[in-house]
């Protein structure tokens, strides 16, 4: 498809810089978007098929300039990686009310905005593909982290419905749920992570090869690591009210 491009949201950082390394790799043209422009610029210049978008996508309306600004470039969004978000640590009552806004605002209204923007275009096409970064956060209730954690079972529930939507349409949606990951996430969440924790964690790269490789095969959940898939998969089975003590016993 002539003017093809791959849109990594959060490219400045984490998951997102190994999403536009692997996708550069596999011959991807790029359009890296984020807050951050000076990261993005040394990351384009590092990859030399990508280009930069300085933007914040939790305000208002940005999803469609974002769509703009490709569109005027001549260019189609032929996947989409929704990985912008973060996460903040600390209980509920105690949370900066703005900061917990803009995370649902980040986590779940800009990603469903993109997805809004740019599946009606793939679907007329027969062509296409969106990724939505999750996490196994979704998968239970968490005390300690409890708007990020329903923000994240809102991008699994989204994007397993999207999946069976454009069924038939050529169109693969995916969501992609982590576990703890090396990334700069728990700095700007509020915790540096326990022993744990660390234990847990899984470096960038073989989760965005098990997230692509997920995509490339239409699955509808990608759970990362045996670990992680057990517990995710646990709590099908296990009583809610035994769930949220479990989660609410993890020290982050």
């Amino acid at each position: 498809m002539a003017g093809a491009v791959a849109l990594i949201t959060g490219a400045s950082a984490g998951l997102g810089v190994e999403f536009a390394r692997q996708l550069s790799r596999r011959g991807h043209a790029l359009v890296l978007a984020a807050r951050r422009k000076d990261r993005l610029d040394a990351l384009a210049a590092e990859l030399g098929n990508a280009r930069a978008v300085a933007i914040d996508l939790s305000r208002e309306g940005a999803a469609s300039e974002l769509v703009a600004n490709i569109e005027a470039a001549g260019e189609t969004i032929d996947l989409l990686v929704n990985n912008a978000g973060f996460g903040l640590h600390g209980r509920f009552d105690k949370a900066d009310p703005g900061r917990l806004r803009r995370m649902i605002d980040l986590n779940c209204g800009a990603l469903t905005e993109m997805c809004r923007e740019v599946l009606p275009g793939m679907i007329e096409r027969r062509s296409g593909a969106i990724l939505n970064v999750a996490s196994t956060a979704a998968f239970q209730p968490g005390p300690g982290m409890a708007v990020y954690f329903a923000t994240k079972a809102f991008v699994l529930s989204l994007s397993e419905a999207l999946h069976e939507e454009v069924k038939g349409s050529e169109v693969k949606v995916t969501a992609l749920c982590p576990g703890p990951t090396r990334t700069e996430f728990g700095e700007v969440a509020g915790f540096t992570g326990t022993r744990m924790v660390g234990r847990l964690s899984m470096e960038a790269e073989p989760v965005v090869r098990a997230g692509l490789d997920a995509l490339d095969r239409n699955r509808a959940v990608a759970i990362t690591g045996s670990l992680n898939k057990a517990g995710a998969l646990s709590t099908r089975f296990l009583p809610r009210s035994l769930v949220r003590k479990l989660a609410g016993a993890i020290k982050f």
